[in-house]
């Protein structure tokens, strides 16, 4: 199992395929780039050979605070 703040995107989907992992824990869903629901839901492709179990929604508003701060430290000016 795997355990994220943000929605993975495709690339970390993937990722998290070619690893065999079984289930993707997330916090906040990602509108622009998820790809475990939110725009596409690459987990339920039949093509890939592994697929893992999504499940957001796991301290929502909580995961996307932490990650607005992290966002708004990285833009302010030293």
């Amino acid at each position: 199992s795997i355990y994220v703040t943000l929605e993975p995107c495709a690339m970390c989907v993937g990722a998290i395929q070619h690893a065999r992992i079984g289930k993707i824990f997330y916090g906040a869903p990602d509108p622009k780039t998820g790809a475990c629901g939110s725009v596409v839901n690459l987990m339920t492709i039949k093509e890939i050979n592994h697929h893992a179990e999504a499940i957001g929604g796991i301290l929502e508003k909580e995961c996307g605070q932490i990650l607005k701060d992290f966002f708004l430290s990285k833009r302010k000016k030293p």
